[in-house]
């Protein structure tokens, strides 16, 4: 009764860790990845081919990034690629210009980002101050542009 019941209860124990894991869900993640030539694109397609759970990969060379599809984490896709291929990996930062309040301010531009995208200040406001302004911002530099009729006379 002693060594039986006790590996029962082992086996018992560590089916019932994995039996409380979420499934995952199925995510695109995009990352980038500076790739200079066709040698570059298929080592970061190597790197993520073999993972578990992907379902399909995209590379866009000339934007620098690689989608990822499938029931995969984006942090482990990171680090994958930065393993393998040894080049500096991040997930993708830049979003299209319309959804952002202050496109060409100084947080938000960025020189180095794909046509009609910028930098995606609104998860991190610690980027741009000035990409996100205030109503009371907005009032004041409103209030003497040429636009307004009502400005200040003194302009």
């Amino acid at each position: 009764m002693g060594v039986w019941d006790h590996v029962s209860d082992r086996l018992c124990s560590f089916s019932h860790v994995y039996r409380n894991k979420k499934p995952q869900q199925l995510q695109t993640v995009e990352i980038r990845v500076k790739m200079d030539c066709e040698g570059c694109e298929r080592k970061v397609h190597r790197s993520v081919q073999g993972m578990e759970g992907v379902s399909s990969i995209d590379i866009d060379p000339k934007q620098h990034k690689l989608t990822v599809t499938g029931y995969v984490e984006p942090r482990k896709v990171v680090n994958r690629v930065r393993r393998k291929t040894g080049k500096a990996a991040e997930l993708w930062p830049y979003v299209p210009y319309d959804t952002v309040d202050h496109p060409y301010a100084a947080g938000a531009y960025d020189k180095r980002a794909p046509a009609g995208y910028v930098r995606n200040v609104n998860s991190d406001p610690s980027l741009a101050p000035l990409a996100r302004a205030s109503s009371t911002e907005i009032r004041y530099s409103t209030a003497f542009s040429e636009d307004n009729a009502n400005s200040c006379a003194i302009m």
